[in-house]
């Protein structure tokens, strides 16, 4: 049995139910389980009553009382462990003794959820222990159809760190998107509020972010301010552009749907594009067709952060995954012909 323990909520956790965050946190537990824990008053956050359904923020303190010991994790399946334990191994482009950062591929979740199994990072982080007796933890996630760098600590103290670092926005991460259309001004910044929209399934998949004008965030219930600079860098005539993203908040799906309400989706992106839509210049059509994948064309290309142990400060840029890697060179774009952070003299 535990006993109290008192959990700062990440910079990357908020914007999630407490139930998911809590089974996460504490795979022993079950619904049932917390659903008693609330309406008892065990659980607070930030010393209030909550209920399971309560949606955290970064930096919110979780009082969680004593709880049974969590059984020992499972041993990694048999079959796809050794496959899978190269792909994830193949992925890392740095690493120290504090450090690992993974050029992330498209598909593969961060985190585990509903009938995923162990397939995702989290679960293949065992294979990334390199002699160390821990395996490594995830202080941030990616969407699972967006590829590129990923951070994970090697100790729960360089967690800490690295998690403050995300929580005080002294880590920088740039992204890259093919985008339809292109925007005006070329550079530019979106500040529209985002509000969750459950979906249909039973646990609420399928949710979507609806965006909202920032006049109007604060009346909105659930709504949270967001923003997002933008600059194009690139584009074929009016169709299409290559697009540096900087997400200066965190929200879920926050460049997928800024993109999609300034008229400029990123191109595959089904939910927040439409998938059928055509792309015939000036902005909308998720899809280009021919030879252009329909996979979601949103890479996190690069991240700067200071070193939580040396201080350095640490740039890493991940390759373009082979999907957009093939479209860009449809498309005549050529990696080296851009500024790496085309925002620096604003900065």
């Amino acid at each position: 049995m535990s006993s109290v323990q008192v959990i700062r909520v990440g910079a990357d956790e908020g914007d999630q139910r407490l139930d998911r965050w809590l089974r996460r946190q504490f795979p022993q537990l079950n619904q049932i389980a917390i659903e008693k824990l609330c309406r008892t008053g065990q659980l607070r956050v930030d010393g209030g009553r909550v209920k399971p359904a309560t949606r955290l923020e970064p930096g919110q303190e979780v009082r969680v009382p004593p709880l049974p010991d969590a059984a020992p994790p499972p041993a990694p399946r048999a079959g796809a462990s050794e496959a899978d334990a190269r792909m994830i191994q193949g992925a890392v482009i740095w690493k120290d003794e504090h450090v690992i950062a993974l050029n992330k591929p498209p598909g593969l979740p961060s985190q585990g959820g509903s009938g995923q199994g162990d397939r995702h990072v989290d679960g293949l982080a065992g294979a990334l222990m390199f002699g160390f007796k821990d395996k490594p933890k995830l202080v941030h996630r990616l969407d699972k159809d967006t590829s590129g760098v990923l951070l994970l600590a090697r100790t729960d103290r360089v967690a800490r760190r690295l998690s403050e670092s995300f929580r005080a926005r002294t880590t920088r991460k740039i992204y890259w998107a093919a985008v339809a259309g292109v925007p005006a001004p070329a550079m530019g910044t979106v500040r529209f509020g985002l509000v969750k929209a459950l979906g249909h399934g039973r646990g609420g998949e399928g949710e979507k972010m609806i965006a909202v004008h920032p006049a109007k965030v604060d009346q909105t219930e659930g709504a949270k301010r967001a923003t997002t600079d933008y600059a194009v860098l690139d584009s074929l005539g009016t169709r299409v552009s290559w697009c540096a993203l900087v997400p200066i908040t965190g929200r879920t799906h926050q460049l997928r749907a800024h993109m999609a309400e300034l008229g400029h989706p990123i191109i595959g992106d089904g939910k927040y594009g439409g998938s059928g839509q055509e792309n015939l210049g000036d902005g909308w059509g998720a899809q280009l067709g021919g030879e252009i994948s329909r996979k979601l064309h949103l890479h996190a290309r690069s991240i700067s952060f200071d070193h939580p142990v040396t201080g350095k400060r640490i740039t890493l840029t991940a390759p373009l995954p082979d999907h957009m890697a093939r479209t860009w060179k449809t498309l005549g774009w050529h990696e080296n012909d851009v500024p790496a952070d085309p925002f620096e003299d604003l900065t």
